[in-house]
């Protein structure tokens, strides 16, 4: 995108793309409580690797915008400047951006946008993207909490569940029921969602509705 030479810390392997032409702009734009050492997108994308430990992991999320034909490389750049920080940057997120037209001036005038997909606190650290949800038991009733969220929710009576053999079968119980029937653990897992609780900032983020927004959005700073 950018024409960058970078070392992936992950891997070890260095991607050169320093010859590659069509090349007009390029840029980061940070949050203001991103770190500055961001600004260098090497640090910035290796810092987003790192935080990322799942092989289904997302590492980013890329839009691909025509800019009119129209407007000349100043005006372009004017242009995406003004998108990305009122749609992406004010909303929390770093973007790496990449101006192209391969045959300047004005054939084929487009931007690469990378986005990052976590949220930042307000120390720069790496919001979580999902959050363990046990699913915990009070008089019959089953409901979701977060570890955060279980401490408060155990001193009001609620129990996370564990599986039990009863008879021939596995089932998920309250330890205080499933003691005072004699019954056998067999996990030290508790019962939990499958996807765990996302956080609410990236759930947005990932949302068809935030799609639609933000085409919206393009359409009226075009």
């Amino acid at each position: 995108m950018s024409c960058s030479n970078i070392l992936n810390d992950y891997d070890g392997v260095r991607h050169n793309y320093t010859r590659k032409g069509g090349l007009v702009w390029q840029e980061v734009f940070l949050p203001d409580n991103a770190p500055a050492e961001w600004a260098d997108r090497s640090v910035l994308w290796n810092a987003v690797e790192a935080a990322e430990t799942t092989k289904e992991s997302r590492l980013a999320r890329m839009f691909v915008v025509a800019l009119p034909v129209e407007m000349n490389h100043d005006q372009q750049t004017a242009l995406l400047t003004e998108y990305i920080r009122q749609q992406f940057v004010a909303d929390g997120m770093c973007a790496d951006v990449a101006l192209h037209d391969p045959d300047s001036p004005g054939h084929n005038p487009h931007a690469h946008i990378l986005l990052t997909m976590r949220p930042l606190d307000e120390h720069g650290d790496w919001q979580y993207k999902t959050e363990k949800e046990y699913l915990c038991v009070r008089n019959g009733e089953e409901r979701g909490f977060t570890a955060a969220e279980f401490k408060e929710a155990q001193a009001e009576g609620w129990e996370k569940q564990y599986q039990y053999k009863v008879g021939k079968k596995k089932v998920y119980l309250a330890p205080s029921e499933a003691e005072a029937k004699g019954y056998e653990r067999i996990s030290k897992h508790p019962k939990s969602t499958k996807y765990g609780r996302q956080n609410p900032i990236s759930e947005r983020w990932n949302s068809e509705e935030q799609l639609v927004a933000w085409r919206a959005a393009w359409a009226d700073t075009v």
